[in-house]
C-alpha cells in the first residue's frame, strides 16, 4: 500500500463519517418514520441499510462511468448537482404528502360522542372513534406501505457529494486497486455511520414520554422530513 493510497483511505473513512453526521437526510427520515410507524429494530435496520447501499451505489456506478470513459470531473459534478436539487424537492413533497395524510389520520381518529335516545326516552351518550370502528384488512392482509420504497428512490437519486471528485477520481489515478478499496471504505463508514445515528436516537426516542403526541406521530415526522428538505436544499446541508 502507498503512502497516498493510504492517506486516501483515511480521507474516506473521515468524510464518509462527517458527511453523513453533518448531513440530516442521512438520519431524520428513518428515525421519525421508525417512531411514527412503530418500526421493529430490524425492519428499521433493514430499510436504513437498502437506502444507505441505493445512496452510495448510484454514485459509484456514476463514478466508475466516469472514470472508465475519461469523463472530466465537472461534468460529473454538473449531474450530481442535478441529482441533489431533484432528491431534495423528492424530500420535500415526500414530506408534505406525509404530513397532509397524517393530519387527515389524526381527524379521523380524533374520538368524539354521539347522543342517542331509545324508545323508552332515556338518553344516553358514548365515545367512539370513525378510525378505529371502520379500520379492517382487506383480504386478510394489511396494505403495504409505500413509504419505505419512497424513501429508498429518494435516496437513490440523492449523491453522495465528495465521493466522485474527492475519492474515486484521485484513487483511480493510483490503481484500480485503490479506486474499490477507497470506495468500500466510504461506503462502510458511510453506512455504518447511518446505521449508528439511527439505531441510537430510536433507542433515545423510545425512553421519551411521548404518548400523548402519538396522535400526531405522522404529522410530526412528515413535517420534520420536509424542514430536513429545505434545509438540504436552501442552507446546503
Amino acid at each position: 500500500m502507498t503512502a497516498e493510497l493510504g492517506a486516501l483511505i483515511i480521507t474516506a473513512a473521515s468524510i464518509g463519517f462527517f458527511h453523513t453526521i453533518l448531513g440530516p437526510d442521512h438520519y431524520l427520515p428513518f428515525i421519525m418514520m421508525s417512531w411514527a410507524r412503530k418500526w421493529s429494530v430490524a425492519k428499521t435496520t433493514l430499510i436504513t441499510l437498502l437506502c444507505g447501499l441505493g445512496h452510495i451505489g448510484s454514485s459509484v456506478v456514476l463514478g466508475l462511468i466516469g472514470v472508465s470513459l475519461g469523463l472530466a470531473v465537472k461534468k460529473l459534478k454538473i449531474v450530481e448537482s442535478f441529482r441533489g436539487n431533484l432528491a431534495a424537492w423528492l424530500l420535500i413533497a415526500f414530506g408534505l404528502v406525509y404530513l397532509v395524510w397524517g393530519l387527515r389520520r389524526a381527524y379521523r381518529k380524533q374520538p368524539h360522542e354521539h347522543s342517542h335516545t331509545h324508545t323508552s326516552e332515556t338518553a344516553h351518550t358514548h365515545t367512539h372513534s370513525h378510525h378505529l370502528e371502520h379500520s379492517h384488512v382487506h383480504n386478510g392482509k394489511a396494505a403495504v406501505s409505500i413509504a419505505p420504497w419512497t424513501l429508498f428512490v429518494i435516496f437513490v437519486f440523492g449523491p453522495c457529494e465528495p465521493l466522485i471528485p474527492i475519492l474515486m477520481y484521485p484513487a483511480a489515478r493510483n490503481s484500480f486497486f485503490g479506486l474499490v478499496v477507497v470506495t468500500c471504505v466510504f461506503g462502510i463508514v458511510t453506512i455504518g455511520t447511518m446505521l449508528g445515528a439511527v439505531l441510537l436516537s430510536r433507542a433515545g426516542v423510545s425512553f421519551i414520554p411521548l404518548t400523548r403526541l402519538q396522535r400526531f406521530a405522522h404529522v410530526i415526522a412528515g413535517a420534520t422530513i420536509c424542514l430536513c428538505g429545505l434545509a438540504i436544499q436552501f442552507l446546503g446541508l
